[in-house]
């Protein structure tokens, strides 16, 4: 007669330190959000210095302050530029910044390819938020953003914890579940579809459950591409900033791929393909 296996319980240890982390930085988000200007750039500015320096941590390790500073300087570039509403020069500044990144990258023999890539990683998040945050109904878009982002985050973690089941992708990321992945997918619509409803994101219930799922599916392509290149460099977390709990990539990765999704989704909103 064989035993039982053992019932495998919710990881409470992971929730807390997840908790911990979002107690600090969901109400300096939203209060950025809220306020905009020069508050809201003053948070992306460090947060851009920290994902800068862990890129150049992870991706030159024999060159890792002078190639970060390189990436840093180039999304910094183009954060000021998208502040001052030139957004066209934005992506340029952010393209050509991409180039010099190289270029700094292959004179301290490390790949040319992966410092540029810090550039092309970070800089089209930053400038699809501050876009999204300075057109019409912006406040309202944007928290709807990081209410998609952090429930896909939550329900994917609580339900896959939960259910277990089938492996999404284990060979970069054997921790999560497909179970966790439709649970991500549900929170990030009901998510958007309660900000537009009380937050007036003006939005049908149909076209709000569309954003949240293009949000979330874009969270979970985030986190899995993070993975990806966490594999790549041969290194377990980003960084150590959060205790327990890696890097910063590691917190906003899913967000960076989510910014994308939903001001692409405001742009067919402007455009009037989304109601």
């Amino acid at each position: 007669m064989t035993s039982s296996q053992p019932v495998r319980r919710f990881d409470w240890s992971n929730l807390g330190i997840r908790a911990a982390s979002a107690t600090v930085l969901i109400p300096a988000a939203v209060a950025a959000v809220y306020f905009g200007g020069w508050v809201l750039l003053l948070l992306v500015s460090v947060v851009v210095a920290l994902l800068a320096l862990e890129w150049g941590g992870m991706s030159a390790p024999g060159a890792p302050i002078r190639v970060a500073a390189a990436v840093m300087a180039a999304v910094l570039l183009a954060l000021f530029a998208a502040y001052y509403g030139h957004y066209r020069s934005a992506w340029a500044i952010a393209a050509v910044g991409a180039g010099v990144a190289a270029l700094v990258g292959r004179s301290l023999s490390e790949r040319p390819a992966d410092a540029a890539y810090g550039v092309v990683y970070i800089a089209p998040a930053v400038l699809a938020l501050f876009w999204l945050r300075a057109m019409p109904n912006g406040i309202s878009w944007t928290i709807m953003l990081l209410a998609v982002t952090w429930a896909a985050d939550i329900f994917a973690f609580a339900v896959g914890n939960l259910l277990k089941g089938p492996k999404l992708w284990p060979r970069f990321s054997p921790n999560k579940t497909w179970s966790g992945f439709f649970g991500g997918l549900a929170g990030a619509m009901v998510a958007a579809v309660l900000v537009s409803l009380f937050w007036t994101a003006e939005l049908t219930i149909g076209s709000a459950a569309l954003v949240g799922l293009a949000g979330g599916l874009a969270t979970m392509a985030g986190d899995l591409w993070e993975s990806m290149l966490k594999r790549r460099f041969g290194v377990k977390d980003s960084g150590d900033l959060i205790p327990g709990h890696g890097g910063l990539l590691d917190r906003v990765d899913g967000l960076m791929f989510a910014i994308v999704a939903v001001a692409a989704a405001r742009l067919l909103e402007l455009w009037g393909w989304l109601h």
